[in-house]
């Protein structure tokens, strides 16, 4: 979530109306962001205690429900900042696409984060014994959380992990944003780039291909599958997948922009 906080100020500097309620999404955009730090380190550095899925007291219950909701206020506040500038005149459509898809493949990022707090089989089967497990939910399909992980970013290396689509959608945000001011960038060298109607076919295609890519990470990870080691179908997947976006660019530069002028999204 640290990259929301520069991504909001850059989205807050395209607002040419609507300032006012801006300055409302970014407050409550730092009250979410400062809650969540401030209870990361009182129950983490302070506590020495696990900050999600804790359910061993009912301190830690309500920290963890009051985390989750401040990471939803702070992600909430910026989507509401793109819908905000969706009503105004961007000086690029592309730009413009990109800013509708990133956030709708975003909130299915959020969503994604849903599912964590589900028990798992052994968590259910104390809980159908009349039990209280001390935590309930986790990151990691088919293991218990707390095997061998990925460095720094800590993802499962020998099952499924659920944080691995959840963190690519929510920085759809970002990434399609940037897409399309690359293409911007590179139309002073690649001259068919400077056609607003093919960046914003190859936002689409990039769109669908981050949307792939969201979706196949999520299902590898529902499969109990790592990162790390994909079967057959995972890799069958993720080449079609580069097939079609592929393709997809390729026609997104050559037809010509005038008789596919794209409208909506």
């Amino acid at each position: 979530m640290a990259l929301y906080a520069p991504t909001l100020a850059w989205l807050l500097s395209l607002a040419k109306r609507g300032r006012r309620a801006g300055w409302w999404m970014g407050t409550a955009f730092a009250v979410g962001m400062g809650t969540d730090m401030a209870l990361l380190v009182w129950q983490v550095l302070v506590q020495d205690r696990p900050l999600h899925f804790n359910h061993e007291t009912a301190a830690d219950v309500t920290i963890g429900n009051v985390l989750a909701t401040g990471a939803f206020t702070a992600w909430g506040a910026t989507a509401a900042v793109v819908v905000l500038l969706l009503f105004q005149k961007l000086p690029d459509r592309a730009l413009t696409s990109a800013l509708r898809w990133g956030t709708t493949l975003a909130a299915g990022g959020m969503g994604l984060a849903l599912m964590m707090f589900s028990a798992s089989p052994a968590q259910q089967r104390v809980l159908d014994g009349g039990g209280k497990p001390s935590m309930i939910g986790g990151h990691t399909v088919g293991l218990e959380d707390g095997g061998p992980g990925l460095p720094l970013l800590g993802w499962s290396t020998v099952g499924g992990d659920l944080r691995i689509p959840h963190f690519v959608g929510i920085h759809a945000i970002q990434a399609l944003p940037l897409l399309a001011l690359a293409l911007v960038a590179l139309s002073r060298r690649y001259p068919v780039l400077s056609n607003e109607n093919v960046r914003r076919r190859l936002v689409w295609t990039g769109a669908v291909g981050y949307a792939g890519v969201v979706a196949i990470t999520a299902w590898q990870a529902m499969r109990g599958q790592s990162i790390v080691r994909p079967d057959f179908w995972t890799l069958a997947a993720t080449a079609g997948l580069v097939t079609v976006v592929a393709l997809g660019g390729v026609l997104a530069a050559r037809v010509p922009a005038e008789r596919h002028a794209l409208r909506g999204f």
